[in-house]
Protein backbone atom coordinates (compact mmCIF):
# COMPACT_ATOMS: atom_id res chain seq x y z
CA UNK A 1 0.00 0.00 0.00
CA UNK A 2 1.39 3.17 -1.11
CA UNK A 3 1.65 5.79 1.65
CA UNK A 4 1.53 9.38 0.08
CA UNK A 5 1.64 12.87 1.79
CA UNK A 6 1.09 15.92 0.12
CA UNK A 7 2.24 19.11 1.17
CA UNK A 8 0.62 22.64 0.42
CA UNK A 9 -2.96 22.86 -1.09
CA UNK A 10 -2.89 25.21 -4.08
CA UNK A 11 -4.74 24.58 -6.73
CA UNK A 12 -2.47 21.69 -8.21
CA UNK A 13 -2.50 20.72 -5.02
CA UNK A 14 -6.50 20.44 -4.44
CA UNK A 15 -6.48 18.84 -7.99
CA UNK A 16 -3.73 15.88 -7.41
CA UNK A 17 -5.54 15.39 -4.18
CA UNK A 18 -8.61 14.37 -5.55
CA UNK A 19 -7.05 12.26 -7.89
CA UNK A 20 -4.81 10.54 -5.47
CA UNK A 21 -7.65 9.86 -3.36
CA UNK A 22 -9.14 7.47 -5.61
CA UNK A 23 -6.32 5.37 -6.17
CA UNK A 24 -4.98 2.92 -3.88
CA UNK A 25 -3.39 3.47 -1.14
CA UNK A 26 -3.28 6.18 1.54
CA UNK A 27 -3.08 10.38 1.27
CA UNK A 28 -2.07 12.80 4.26
CA UNK A 29 -2.33 16.59 3.42
CA UNK A 30 -0.98 19.09 5.65
CA UNK A 31 -2.12 22.85 4.57
CA UNK A 32 -2.09 26.02 6.35
CA UNK A 33 -5.09 27.35 4.32
CA UNK A 34 -7.65 28.09 7.28
CA UNK A 35 -10.88 26.01 6.50
CA UNK A 36 -8.97 23.83 3.95
CA UNK A 37 -7.50 20.98 5.93
CA UNK A 38 -11.40 20.69 7.34
CA UNK A 39 -13.27 20.47 3.55
CA UNK A 40 -10.87 17.83 2.63
CA UNK A 41 -12.18 16.21 6.26
CA UNK A 42 -15.49 15.97 5.56
CA UNK A 43 -14.53 14.62 1.84
CA UNK A 44 -13.09 11.38 3.63
CA UNK A 45 -9.37 12.67 3.53
CA UNK A 46 -6.97 12.56 6.34
CA UNK A 47 -5.76 16.20 6.48
CA UNK A 48 -3.75 18.61 8.83
CA UNK A 49 -3.72 22.08 9.55
CA UNK A 50 -0.31 23.54 9.88
CA UNK A 51 2.76 24.79 8.38
CA UNK A 52 3.86 22.00 5.53
CA UNK A 53 7.51 22.71 6.60
CA UNK A 54 6.74 21.43 9.92
CA UNK A 55 8.45 17.86 10.07
CA UNK A 56 5.83 17.50 13.15
CA UNK A 57 2.76 17.63 11.34
CA UNK A 58 3.61 14.32 9.07
CA UNK A 59 2.85 10.88 9.31
CA UNK A 60 4.89 8.00 10.42
CA UNK A 61 6.36 6.19 7.05
CA UNK A 62 5.97 7.68 3.82
CA UNK A 63 6.77 6.53 0.21
CA UNK A 64 6.01 9.50 -1.66
CA UNK A 65 5.96 13.64 -1.02
CA UNK A 66 4.39 15.86 -3.06
CA UNK A 67 4.68 19.39 -2.37
CA UNK A 68 2.11 21.11 -3.94
CA UNK A 69 1.69 24.94 -2.79
CA UNK A 70 0.60 28.61 -4.87
CA UNK A 71 4.21 29.93 -2.95
CA UNK A 72 7.57 28.92 -4.99
CA UNK A 73 9.47 29.85 -1.74
CA UNK A 74 7.07 28.37 0.89
CA UNK A 75 7.14 24.79 -1.53
CA UNK A 76 11.06 25.35 -1.11
CA UNK A 77 10.98 25.30 2.18
CA UNK A 78 8.77 22.41 2.83
CA UNK A 79 10.93 20.42 0.15
CA UNK A 80 13.77 20.70 2.56
CA UNK A 81 11.69 19.60 5.55
CA UNK A 82 10.97 16.48 3.75
CA UNK A 83 14.02 15.88 2.57
CA UNK A 84 15.44 15.73 5.95
CA UNK A 85 12.64 14.01 7.32
CA UNK A 86 11.89 11.38 4.88
CA UNK A 87 15.08 10.73 3.41
CA UNK A 88 14.11 8.00 1.44
CA UNK A 89 10.81 8.81 -0.13
CA UNK A 90 10.91 9.87 -3.53
CA UNK A 91 10.03 13.62 -3.72
CA UNK A 92 8.16 16.09 -6.09
CA UNK A 93 7.78 19.29 -6.22
CA UNK A 94 5.49 21.85 -7.78
CA UNK A 95 7.86 24.77 -8.49
CA UNK A 96 5.32 27.58 -9.97
CA UNK A 97 5.26 30.66 -12.55
CA UNK A 98 7.34 33.17 -10.78
CA UNK A 99 9.82 31.28 -8.64
CA UNK A 100 13.55 33.41 -8.69
CA UNK A 101 16.88 31.72 -9.66
CA UNK A 102 17.86 30.74 -6.45
CA UNK A 103 14.82 29.18 -5.10
CA UNK A 104 14.41 27.37 -8.82
CA UNK A 105 17.97 25.90 -9.02
CA UNK A 106 17.51 24.38 -4.88
CA UNK A 107 14.15 23.12 -5.98
CA UNK A 108 15.77 21.25 -8.74
CA UNK A 109 19.23 20.16 -6.42
CA UNK A 110 16.59 18.87 -3.78
CA UNK A 111 13.55 16.74 -5.90
CA UNK A 112 13.50 13.63 -7.67
CA UNK A 113 10.97 15.03 -10.32
CA UNK A 114 10.36 18.96 -10.90
CA UNK A 115 6.73 20.21 -12.15
CA UNK A 116 7.89 23.30 -13.59
CA UNK A 117 5.40 24.86 -16.02
CA UNK A 118 7.96 27.37 -17.49
CA UNK A 119 9.61 24.80 -18.69
CA UNK A 120 6.41 22.40 -19.85
CA UNK A 121 5.26 25.65 -22.06
CA UNK A 122 8.98 25.91 -23.46
CA UNK A 123 9.38 22.30 -24.42
CA UNK A 124 5.66 22.41 -26.11
CA UNK A 125 6.71 24.93 -28.02
CA UNK A 126 9.85 24.05 -29.16
CA UNK A 127 8.18 20.35 -30.04
CA UNK A 128 5.61 22.18 -32.65
CA UNK A 129 8.29 24.18 -34.24
CA UNK A 130 10.16 21.80 -36.37
CA UNK A 131 10.61 18.63 -34.54
CA UNK A 132 10.82 15.22 -37.08
CA UNK A 133 7.25 14.48 -34.86
CA UNK A 134 5.78 17.58 -35.61
CA UNK A 135 6.87 16.90 -39.44
CA UNK A 136 5.50 13.36 -39.58
CA UNK A 137 1.81 14.73 -38.16
CA UNK A 138 1.74 17.46 -40.69
CA UNK A 139 2.25 15.62 -43.37
CA UNK A 140 -0.28 12.71 -42.02
CA UNK A 141 -2.77 15.87 -41.88
CA UNK A 142 -2.01 16.58 -45.33
CA UNK A 143 -2.86 13.33 -46.58
CA UNK A 144 -5.81 13.05 -44.45
CA UNK A 145 -7.31 16.69 -45.84
CA UNK A 146 -6.58 15.71 -49.47
CA UNK A 147 -8.91 12.81 -49.20
CA UNK A 148 -12.05 13.81 -51.37
CA UNK A 149 -14.83 11.42 -49.83
CA UNK A 150 -14.82 8.70 -47.33
CA UNK A 151 -11.49 6.82 -46.28
CA UNK A 152 -11.49 3.09 -45.57
CA UNK A 153 -8.98 2.19 -42.39
CA UNK A 154 -8.56 -1.26 -43.40
CA UNK A 155 -6.86 -3.93 -40.92
CA UNK A 156 -5.87 -7.30 -41.79
CA UNK A 157 -8.03 -10.30 -41.71
CA UNK A 158 -9.53 -11.32 -39.08
CA UNK A 159 -7.82 -8.31 -36.46
CA UNK A 160 -6.46 -8.37 -33.81
CA UNK A 161 -6.46 -5.75 -30.65
CA UNK A 162 -3.69 -4.06 -31.92
CA UNK A 163 -5.43 -3.76 -35.85
CA UNK A 164 -8.90 -2.60 -33.80
CA UNK A 165 -7.47 -0.42 -31.68
CA UNK A 166 -5.07 2.10 -34.67
CA UNK A 167 -8.04 1.99 -36.67
CA UNK A 168 -10.38 3.04 -34.22
CA UNK A 169 -7.80 5.83 -33.55
CA UNK A 170 -6.87 6.74 -37.19
CA UNK A 171 -11.09 7.02 -37.52
CA UNK A 172 -10.83 9.55 -34.99
CA UNK A 173 -7.90 11.58 -36.50
CA UNK A 174 -9.16 11.27 -39.67
CA UNK A 175 -12.41 13.47 -38.08
CA UNK A 176 -9.90 16.17 -36.87
CA UNK A 177 -8.89 16.49 -40.31
CA UNK A 178 -12.74 16.31 -41.52
CA UNK A 179 -12.74 13.19 -43.08
CA UNK A 180 -15.38 10.43 -42.67
CA UNK A 181 -13.84 7.24 -41.96
CA UNK A 182 -14.76 3.32 -41.65
CA UNK A 183 -12.55 0.68 -39.61
CA UNK A 184 -12.66 -1.74 -42.29
CA UNK A 185 -11.60 -5.77 -42.03
CA UNK A 186 -12.03 -8.87 -44.13
CA UNK A 187 -12.75 -12.24 -42.43
CA UNK A 188 -13.58 -12.85 -38.85
CA UNK A 189 -13.03 -12.23 -35.44
CA UNK A 190 -12.73 -15.54 -33.69
CA UNK A 191 -10.46 -15.23 -31.03
CA UNK A 192 -12.26 -14.99 -27.69
CA UNK A 193 -10.17 -11.71 -26.50
CA UNK A 194 -10.87 -10.04 -29.73
CA UNK A 195 -14.82 -10.77 -29.53
CA UNK A 196 -15.04 -9.57 -26.26
CA UNK A 197 -13.21 -6.41 -27.00
CA UNK A 198 -15.88 -5.68 -29.98
CA UNK A 199 -18.54 -6.74 -27.95
CA UNK A 200 -18.06 -5.00 -24.37
CA UNK A 201 -16.75 -1.46 -26.44
CA UNK A 202 -20.04 -2.34 -28.94
CA UNK A 203 -17.75 -1.22 -31.85
CA UNK A 204 -18.77 -0.27 -35.23
CA UNK A 205 -16.58 -2.31 -37.42
CA UNK A 206 -17.73 -2.30 -41.18
CA UNK A 207 -17.17 -5.74 -42.23
CA UNK A 208 -15.83 -6.34 -46.40
CA UNK A 209 -17.45 -9.39 -47.77
CA UNK A 210 -16.06 -8.28 -50.98
CA UNK A 211 -13.77 -5.08 -52.34
CA UNK A 212 -15.41 -2.10 -52.18
CA UNK A 213 -16.76 -0.26 -55.82
CA UNK A 214 -14.75 2.12 -57.07
CA UNK A 215 -16.92 4.82 -55.76
CA UNK A 216 -17.57 3.60 -52.19
CA UNK A 217 -14.25 5.57 -51.18
CA UNK A 218 -12.08 7.92 -51.86
CA UNK A 219 -9.05 6.80 -50.05
CA UNK A 220 -7.61 3.52 -48.47
CA UNK A 221 -5.27 3.28 -45.11
CA UNK A 222 -3.38 0.15 -43.75
CA UNK A 223 -3.08 -0.41 -40.29
CA UNK A 224 -1.36 -3.04 -38.69
CA UNK A 225 -0.16 -4.06 -42.00
CA UNK A 226 1.68 -2.61 -44.68
CA UNK A 227 0.99 -3.86 -48.60
CA UNK A 228 -2.65 -4.37 -50.39
CA UNK A 229 -3.35 -8.21 -50.72
CA UNK A 230 -0.90 -9.37 -48.35
CA UNK A 231 -2.63 -10.17 -45.12
CA UNK A 232 -6.03 -8.54 -46.70
CA UNK A 233 -8.34 -9.04 -49.65
CA UNK A 234 -7.84 -5.30 -51.63
CA UNK A 235 -6.36 -6.07 -55.07
CA UNK A 236 -2.50 -5.74 -54.83
CA UNK A 237 -2.66 -2.42 -57.35
CA UNK A 238 -4.83 -0.68 -55.00
CA UNK A 239 -2.95 2.78 -54.23
CA UNK A 240 -2.87 3.34 -50.61
CA UNK A 241 -3.01 6.34 -48.76
CA UNK A 242 -1.65 5.99 -45.12
CA UNK A 243 0.49 3.06 -43.98
CA UNK A 244 1.45 2.92 -40.49
CA UNK A 245 2.71 -0.52 -38.68
CA UNK A 246 5.37 -1.75 -36.31
CA UNK A 247 6.38 -4.58 -38.15
CA UNK A 248 9.62 -4.51 -40.23
CA UNK A 249 9.13 -4.91 -44.04
CA UNK A 250 10.47 -6.77 -46.34
CA UNK A 251 9.80 -5.21 -49.67
CA UNK A 252 9.03 -1.43 -50.43
CA UNK A 253 6.05 -0.06 -49.03
CA UNK A 254 4.13 2.27 -51.39
CA UNK A 255 1.62 5.31 -50.32
CA UNK A 256 1.63 8.81 -49.99
CA UNK A 257 2.09 8.76 -46.19
CA UNK A 258 4.31 5.80 -44.67
CA UNK A 259 5.27 5.70 -40.73
CA UNK A 260 7.04 2.15 -40.25
CA UNK A 261 9.01 1.81 -37.22
CA UNK A 262 10.48 -1.20 -36.31
CA UNK A 263 11.39 -2.09 -32.45
CA UNK A 264 7.91 -0.13 -31.35
CA UNK A 265 6.13 -2.84 -29.63
CA UNK A 266 2.54 -2.24 -31.47
CA UNK A 267 0.51 -0.06 -34.39
CA UNK A 268 -1.43 0.92 -30.98
CA UNK A 269 1.34 2.94 -30.00
CA UNK A 270 2.15 4.89 -32.66
CA UNK A 271 -1.85 6.15 -32.80
CA UNK A 272 -1.58 6.94 -29.01
CA UNK A 273 2.06 9.08 -30.03
CA UNK A 274 -0.63 10.69 -32.91
CA UNK A 275 -3.45 11.23 -30.55
CA UNK A 276 -1.42 12.69 -27.76
CA UNK A 277 0.96 15.00 -30.46
CA UNK A 278 -2.50 16.28 -32.25
CA UNK A 279 -3.78 17.59 -28.47
CA UNK A 280 -6.55 14.86 -29.25
CA UNK A 281 -8.11 13.50 -26.01
CA UNK A 282 -9.26 9.83 -27.08
CA UNK A 283 -12.61 8.74 -25.48
CA UNK A 284 -12.95 5.36 -23.10
CA UNK A 285 -13.64 3.22 -26.22
CA UNK A 286 -10.57 4.29 -28.20
CA UNK A 287 -8.18 4.76 -25.42
CA UNK A 288 -9.11 1.21 -23.36
CA UNK A 289 -8.88 -0.89 -27.10
CA UNK A 290 -5.17 1.34 -27.79
CA UNK A 291 -3.89 0.21 -24.25
CA UNK A 292 -5.56 -3.53 -24.54
CA UNK A 293 -3.78 -3.41 -28.25
CA UNK A 294 -0.43 -2.48 -26.91
CA UNK A 295 -0.88 -5.06 -23.47
CA UNK A 296 -1.63 -7.82 -26.01
CA UNK A 297 1.06 -7.36 -28.60
CA UNK A 298 3.62 -6.88 -25.95
CA UNK A 299 2.06 -9.50 -23.86
CA UNK A 300 1.60 -6.99 -21.17
CA UNK A 301 4.84 -5.41 -21.67
CA UNK A 302 7.20 -8.06 -21.61
CA UNK A 303 7.73 -9.04 -25.37
CA UNK A 304 9.63 -6.04 -27.40
CA UNK A 305 8.44 -3.21 -25.87
CA UNK A 306 10.25 -0.26 -26.18
CA UNK A 307 10.17 3.23 -24.11
CA UNK A 308 7.67 4.29 -26.62
CA UNK A 309 5.11 2.17 -25.17
CA UNK A 310 5.18 2.75 -21.57
CA UNK A 311 5.15 6.48 -22.64
CA UNK A 312 1.58 5.75 -24.74
CA UNK A 313 -0.08 3.34 -21.77
CA UNK A 314 1.07 6.38 -19.59
CA UNK A 315 -0.72 8.88 -21.47
CA UNK A 316 -4.25 6.35 -22.46
CA UNK A 317 -4.42 5.04 -18.68
CA UNK A 318 -6.02 8.48 -16.95
CA UNK A 319 -8.93 7.52 -19.73
CA UNK A 320 -8.97 4.18 -20.07
CA UNK A 321 -12.47 1.84 -18.21
CA UNK A 322 -10.28 -0.42 -16.05
CA UNK A 323 -13.30 -2.46 -14.91
CA UNK A 324 -14.18 -2.81 -18.63
CA UNK A 325 -10.38 -3.91 -19.53
CA UNK A 326 -10.67 -6.56 -17.30
CA UNK A 327 -13.41 -8.05 -18.51
CA UNK A 328 -12.10 -7.83 -22.04
CA UNK A 329 -8.96 -9.51 -20.63
CA UNK A 330 -10.44 -12.42 -19.05
CA UNK A 331 -13.15 -14.01 -21.97
CA UNK A 332 -13.76 -17.80 -21.88
CA UNK A 333 -12.30 -20.40 -24.06
CA UNK A 334 -14.70 -22.02 -26.84
CA UNK A 335 -15.47 -25.48 -27.04
CA UNK A 336 -13.60 -25.46 -30.47
CA UNK A 337 -10.45 -23.77 -28.84
CA UNK A 338 -10.04 -26.20 -26.41
CA UNK A 339 -10.11 -29.05 -28.88
CA UNK A 340 -7.69 -27.20 -31.36
CA UNK A 341 -5.40 -27.19 -28.79
CA UNK A 342 -5.87 -30.88 -27.42
CA UNK A 343 -4.73 -31.92 -31.36
CA UNK A 344 -1.89 -29.52 -30.88
CA UNK A 345 -0.55 -31.05 -28.08
CA UNK A 346 -1.10 -34.79 -29.08
CA UNK A 347 0.12 -33.90 -32.74
CA UNK A 348 3.17 -31.96 -31.26
CA UNK A 349 6.85 -33.25 -33.42
CA UNK A 350 9.61 -31.56 -31.14
CA UNK A 351 12.98 -31.04 -32.05
CA UNK A 352 15.52 -29.66 -30.15
CA UNK A 353 13.30 -26.23 -28.21
CA UNK A 354 11.58 -26.08 -31.76
CA UNK A 355 8.00 -27.18 -31.57
CA UNK A 356 5.72 -27.23 -34.58
CA UNK A 357 1.97 -29.24 -34.91
CA UNK A 358 -0.85 -29.74 -37.36
CA UNK A 359 -4.31 -29.73 -35.59
CA UNK A 360 -5.73 -30.62 -38.91
CA UNK A 361 -9.43 -28.88 -39.90
CA UNK A 362 -10.51 -25.90 -37.77
CA UNK A 363 -13.09 -23.33 -37.96
CA UNK A 364 -11.59 -20.65 -35.76
CA UNK A 365 -8.05 -19.51 -37.11
CA UNK A 366 -7.22 -17.51 -34.12
CA UNK A 367 -7.15 -20.66 -31.61
CA UNK A 368 -4.19 -21.30 -33.51
CA UNK A 369 -2.55 -18.38 -32.22
CA UNK A 370 -3.56 -19.14 -28.65
CA UNK A 371 -2.45 -23.00 -29.55
CA UNK A 372 0.87 -21.71 -29.89
CA UNK A 373 0.77 -18.90 -26.77
CA UNK A 374 0.21 -22.11 -24.58
CA UNK A 375 2.80 -24.39 -26.12
CA UNK A 376 5.20 -21.58 -25.27
CA UNK A 377 5.02 -22.45 -22.12
CA UNK A 378 6.32 -26.33 -22.32
CA UNK A 379 9.60 -27.10 -20.51
CA UNK A 380 12.89 -26.33 -23.08
CA UNK A 381 10.54 -24.97 -25.87
CA UNK A 382 11.71 -21.74 -27.31
CA UNK A 383 9.68 -22.08 -30.65
CA UNK A 384 6.16 -23.04 -31.48
CA UNK A 385 4.79 -23.16 -34.85
CA UNK A 386 1.22 -24.29 -35.10
CA UNK A 387 -1.20 -24.84 -38.45
CA UNK A 388 -4.37 -25.68 -39.58
CA UNK A 389 -6.70 -25.69 -42.53
CA UNK A 390 -9.52 -23.55 -43.03
CA UNK A 391 -11.55 -23.35 -46.77
CA UNK A 392 -8.18 -24.46 -48.56
CA UNK A 393 -5.70 -22.54 -46.75
CA UNK A 394 -3.14 -23.26 -44.44
CA UNK A 395 -2.82 -20.83 -41.84
CA UNK A 396 0.49 -20.82 -39.63
CA UNK A 397 0.90 -19.17 -36.37
CA UNK A 398 4.17 -18.90 -34.72
CA UNK A 399 5.60 -17.70 -31.14
CA UNK A 400 8.86 -17.75 -29.63
CA UNK A 401 10.53 -16.98 -26.30
CA UNK A 402 14.42 -16.05 -26.00
CA UNK A 403 14.64 -17.52 -29.12
CA UNK A 404 17.85 -16.90 -31.10
CA UNK A 405 16.07 -15.87 -34.29
CA UNK A 406 13.99 -14.14 -35.58
CA UNK A 407 11.17 -15.92 -35.77
CA UNK A 408 9.37 -13.33 -38.48
CA UNK A 409 12.26 -13.24 -41.07
CA UNK A 410 11.76 -17.35 -40.61
CA UNK A 411 8.88 -17.66 -41.73
CA UNK A 412 9.48 -15.46 -44.68
CA UNK A 413 12.24 -17.38 -45.46
CA UNK A 414 10.39 -21.05 -44.97
CA UNK A 415 7.25 -20.05 -46.13
CA UNK A 416 7.22 -16.85 -48.00
CA UNK A 417 8.12 -18.26 -51.00
CA UNK A 418 4.95 -20.60 -50.99
CA UNK A 419 2.61 -17.78 -49.40
CA UNK A 420 2.35 -14.86 -47.62
CA UNK A 421 4.22 -14.95 -44.26
CA UNK A 422 6.05 -11.98 -41.92
CA UNK A 423 5.88 -11.21 -38.52
CA UNK A 424 7.61 -10.23 -35.42
CA UNK A 425 10.83 -11.71 -33.55
CA UNK A 426 8.71 -13.14 -31.33
CA UNK A 427 5.55 -13.61 -33.13
CA UNK A 428 4.44 -14.82 -36.74
CA UNK A 429 2.22 -15.90 -39.27
CA UNK A 430 2.13 -17.41 -43.01
CA UNK A 431 -1.07 -18.41 -44.89
CA UNK A 432 -0.29 -21.30 -47.65
CA UNK A 433 -2.77 -21.52 -50.30
CA UNK A 434 -3.22 -25.55 -50.87
CA UNK A 435 -4.84 -25.14 -54.81
CA UNK A 436 -4.81 -28.83 -56.31
CA UNK A 437 -4.12 -30.52 -52.94
CA UNK A 438 -7.37 -29.17 -51.83
CA UNK A 439 -9.13 -31.30 -54.20
CA UNK A 440 -8.28 -34.44 -52.42
CA UNK A 441 -11.81 -36.38 -51.08
CA UNK A 442 -12.38 -37.39 -47.60
CA UNK A 443 -10.55 -40.35 -47.29
CA UNK A 444 -7.54 -39.01 -48.65
CA UNK A 445 -7.61 -36.27 -45.68
CA UNK A 446 -5.14 -38.34 -43.53
CA UNK A 447 -2.67 -37.90 -47.06
CA UNK A 448 -3.05 -34.50 -47.28
CA UNK A 449 -2.30 -33.84 -44.09
CA UNK A 450 0.98 -35.62 -44.08
CA UNK A 451 1.73 -33.57 -46.81
CA UNK A 452 1.14 -30.01 -45.59
CA UNK A 453 2.87 -31.22 -42.27
CA UNK A 454 6.34 -32.30 -44.62
CA UNK A 455 5.86 -29.12 -46.31
CA UNK A 456 5.20 -26.15 -43.18
CA UNK A 457 7.27 -28.67 -40.21
CA UNK A 458 10.07 -29.25 -42.91
CA UNK A 459 10.89 -25.69 -44.04
CA UNK A 460 10.64 -24.79 -40.30
CA UNK A 461 12.51 -27.02 -38.88
CA UNK A 462 15.20 -26.52 -41.86
CA UNK A 463 14.84 -23.00 -41.76
CA UNK A 464 15.50 -22.66 -37.85
CA UNK A 465 18.46 -24.65 -37.67
CA UNK A 466 20.22 -22.64 -39.99
CA UNK A 467 19.21 -19.10 -39.57
CA UNK A 468 21.20 -15.99 -38.27
CA UNK A 469 21.06 -14.92 -34.73
CA UNK A 470 18.16 -12.09 -34.03
CA UNK A 471 19.29 -8.82 -34.65
CA UNK A 472 19.21 -6.10 -31.92
CA UNK A 473 16.30 -3.96 -32.71
CA UNK A 474 16.74 -0.26 -33.23
CA UNK A 475 13.99 1.89 -31.79
CA UNK A 476 14.94 4.93 -33.35
CA UNK A 477 14.64 3.22 -36.94
CA UNK A 478 11.28 4.76 -39.17
CA UNK A 479 10.58 4.24 -42.78
CA UNK A 480 8.96 7.62 -43.84
CA UNK A 481 8.36 8.50 -47.41
CA UNK A 482 7.80 11.64 -48.49
CA UNK A 483 4.17 13.27 -49.92
CA UNK A 484 5.73 13.89 -53.94
CA UNK A 485 7.26 9.68 -53.86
Amino acid sequence: MVRRLVLGCGSLGGDLVEQLAGRGGTVTVVTDRKGRAEDLRSDGIDAREGDPADPSTYPDGVDLVVVGGQSPRSNLDAARAASEHCPDAPLVVYLGDDADPSVRDEVYALANEVIDPRRVVTDRILDAVGTSHTERLNRLMRVLRNVDGRLAVVMHDNPDPDAIAAALALQAIAERAGVGADACYFGDISHQENRALVNLLELDLHVLDEVPADDEYAGFALVDHSRPGVNDRLPPETTIDIVIDHHPPRAPVEAAYVDLRRGVGATSTLLAEYLDRLGIVPDTTVATALLFGIQVDTNDFTREVSTADFEAAAFLIPHVDMALLQRVETPSLTSETMETLARAISNRDVRGNVLTTNVGDIRERDALAQAADHLLGMEGIEVTVVYGLIDGTVYVSGRARGARVDLGEAFRDALGTIGSAGGHADMAGAQIPLGILDDVGDDSRESLATIVTDIVAGRMFETLEHATPTPSLDTDVAFEYPLDE
